[in-house]
């Protein structure tokens, strides 16, 4: 692909020019912003560094180096791959945040530290809306509502109604506190009008060990974990979180049409950039990233991760992420939610 390059023009010291035409006017300015230093060099000129604020080895981790390397070909710059993982993502975030709006930083946002964080916690190093510039999204992904085959229920409205009867009596695993996997259930228990008892375990790999040895009764989890425990039956499905049912488990409901119009929790993952990043940038990386997602290999990688191909426009993004703070801001307020 051909770099954007900007011809190199003088100084606009004439732009107060008294030009009285609005459009003369308007050509002028951008004459002038295409001029400014910024402009005038090849971009990209050297490699780009895509945070991720993650550790190595997860679904953020995987997404960013899926795309990263294909938008690195096709900008013919290498995309570099930080990890920075802790705090719930707080550190990668305020990385990515306090870097120079040059095009050359791109953050890989999803939930975490983008829409439960800023809705869990009072102050952050960062603000998820002001600081970055959204992208497109890349993927999105639902949680699975699973319990232990020996539990007394097979459906939604089975475990509600159980869950109804037997206040706080049943127990449901997460990776944390403020994790999607607690939100997920916080959201279930206001929307069905029931409690149970929350056993927040240090990430997600211990709480799906107890749900397997049968200690937690039921767990919210993420799709590629899921698949190989529901095959052997060591755990059953009994609702998906999304507005559609997922092509992996044709079978199981949606908990929306299982008896909670409404409910939905997508796990999501985003691309941003610096707030302040020049447009012409960001366009590029928005078109480049675009073109990616519509290959047919995108499309088998991330359906075999149980991913749904994301995109849509900047502002599609924006919105979203908008939304995503409000519900959740809702729910942890009503749950009466703490940051550890």
């Amino acid at each position: 692909m051909r770099s954007i390059r900007f011809s190199n023009r003088p100084d606009c010291v004439n732009a107060t020019h008294p030009i009285k035409e609005s459009l003369m006017i308007r050509m002028l300015l951008v004459w002038c912003v295409l001029s400014s230093p910024v402009f005038a060099q090849e971009w990209p000129a050297r490699p780009l560094r895509l945070v991720v604020p993650a550790p190595p080895g997860g679904a953020p981790d995987a997404i960013a180096r899926i795309i990263g390397q294909r938008l690195g070909d096709r900008l013919g710059q290498q995309v570099i791959i930080d990890n920075r993982g802790g705090g719930g993502g707080i550190i990668g975030a305020e990385v990515a945040a306090k870097t120079a709006p040059d095009g050359y930083t791109l953050v890989l946002g999803y939930a975490g530290p983008f829409s439960i964080n800023p809705a869990l916690q009072e102050k952050l190093p960062y603000d998820a809306v002001k600081d970055f510039a959204p992208i497109t999204m890349l993927a999105t992904s639902q949680n699975i509502l699973v319990v232990h085959p020996t539990f007394a229920s097979r459906s939604i409205a089975e475990f509600i109604a159980l869950a109804r009867a037997r206040p706080g009596a049943i127990n449901y695993a997460s990776g944390g506190t403020g994790q999607s996997t607690h939100l997920s259930m916080e959201l279930l228990m206001l929307m069905g009008e029931f409690k149970l008892t929350h056993i927040p375990y240090k990430g997600a790999g211990p709480a799906l060990a107890d749900a397997l040895g049968g200690r937690v009764e039921a767990h919210f989890i993420s799709v590629p974990p899921a698949l190989p425990h529901l095959k052997s039956g060591k755990l059953v499905a009994i609702g998906v979180t999304g507005l559609q049912r997922l092509a992996t488990l044709p079978d199981v409901p949606t908990i929306a049409e299982a008896g909670l119009p409404g409910y939905s929790v997508e796990t999501w993952y985003g691309l941003f950039t610096r707030a302040g990043t020049p447009a012409p940038m960001v366009a590029r990386l928005h078109s480049e990233v675009t073109t990616i997602l519509k290959t047919r290999e995108i499309e088998e990688l991330f359906d075999r991760q149980g991913l749904e191909i994301g995109g849509g426009s900047t502002s599609d993004l924006a919105k979203f992420l908008d939304a995503e703070i409000t519900k959740w801001r809702r729910v942890i307020k009503a749950a009466g939610i703490k940051p550890e």
